[in-house]
């Protein structure tokens, strides 16, 4: 289930890409889903854990790839409870969100209006006022409404 929460939190990770440089683990840069998620969203190719082919940069380390991907793999993979600013991901990753939350419970953290049109059917509960929204049009309303308080 997906949760989210607009504005300052206390703990949450503020800039997740700092905090994946030092966190990550080699088996999430080879795992499936971080594969199509860095194949889709940073246009790469992922050799092993330690190289991605680049079509812009060249070979790169997992340390060079988006703050998108770079939060992405930290909500699927970090098992730490913390929660993860998501404003650093572009609108490309709301499917990813999606997917992940799927998954796995996923509570992220919000300073702008994330673009979920793209996505279709979803659920979410906006923690701030305990209301769960069902799909983007509910979600837009919900989110303007907060950040507007």
């Amino acid at each position: 289930m997906l949760k989210i929460i607009f504005g300052e939190i206390e703990n949450a990770v503020y800039h997740p890409p700092t905090y994946f440089d030092h966190q990550y683990e080699d088996a999430w840069i080879t795992d499936p889903l971080s594969i199509a998620m860095i194949r889709e969203i940073d246009r790469s190719e992922v050799v092993s854990a330690h190289l991605i082919e680049s079509p812009v940069l060249g070979a790169i380390s997992p340390k060079e790839i988006s703050g998108g991907v770079k939060t992405l793999m930290l909500m699927a993979f970090d098992d730490s409870g913390k929660v993860f600013n998501a404003s650093l991901c572009g609108d490309n990753c709301a499917k990813w969100i999606i997917n992940i939350a799927a998954r796995k419970d996923l509570t992220i953290n919000l300073h702008h209006v994330l673009d979920f049109s793209s996505v279709g059917d979803f659920d979410a509960l906006m923690l701030n006022t305990n209301r769960m929204v069902h799909g983007y049009r509910e979600y837009l309303e919900e989110a303007i409404c907060i950040k507007e308080r």
